[in-house]
């Protein structure tokens, strides 16, 4: 079950989860079988099977919650180190261009906050704290509108193509061109 907020489950659902699992737990060390446990706590004996292994290798405390698979790994006060300096702007961190990208935010992270994180997560750290994709609000004054409405006429025709096959095909998706 997932949640739209940072996904995962709420802390009283991992909380249900942990309490089987002692159950099960306490059943093991009273020599139950997999299928009688799995049966009784409304589980698949696939789980039951991974518990056991678990509590034969650390014990109880090997069944315990290790809390949400989806915790941040960037605390607040690091974020708002990392928001100061994305307000000083990408040229203030050695970048060319004036608009901030996915990898040029993982530099920083990685420069600022030591920390390595992966595009995707960077990505999910902006987005969970209301950072969204910016598109300009204008064009460019550079934008030549009479040669991008030749190119339109011109060049793209060209380019793009007719799907229109030269002869014609066949109805059949198994047997292509049989006739």
């Amino acid at each position: 079950m997932r949640y739209p907020e940072g996904g995962g489950l709420t802390a009283e659902r991992r909380a249900f989860r942990e309490g089987i699992r002692l159950q099960a737990g306490k059943r093991f060390a009273a020599g139950e079988k997999t299928a009688v446990i799995a049966k009784d706590l409304r589980v698949s004996v696939r789980s039951v099977e991974r518990w056991r292994r678990a509590w034969r290798e650390g014990g109880m405390e090997a069944l315990r919650c290790a809390g949400p698979a989806n915790s941040p790994t960037v605390t607040d006060a690091q974020f708002a180190v990392l928001e100061e300096e994305l307000g000083k702007g990408p040229t203030a961190h050695g970048f060319d261009d004036q608009r901030w990208t996915l990898a040029q935010v993982q530099t920083v992270i990685r420069r600022r906050l030591r920390l390595r994180l992966s595009v995707a997560t960077v990505w999910r750290l902006l987005k969970r704290h209301g950072w969204s994709w910016q598109a300009p609000a204008r064009r460019a004054l550079e934008r030549d509108e009479h040669a991008v409405e030749l190119w339109k006429k011109e060049v793209w025709p060209r380019v793009k193509g007719s799907r229109r096959r030269p002869m014609p095909g066949s109805s059949s998706r198994t047997k292509p061109d049989s006739r």
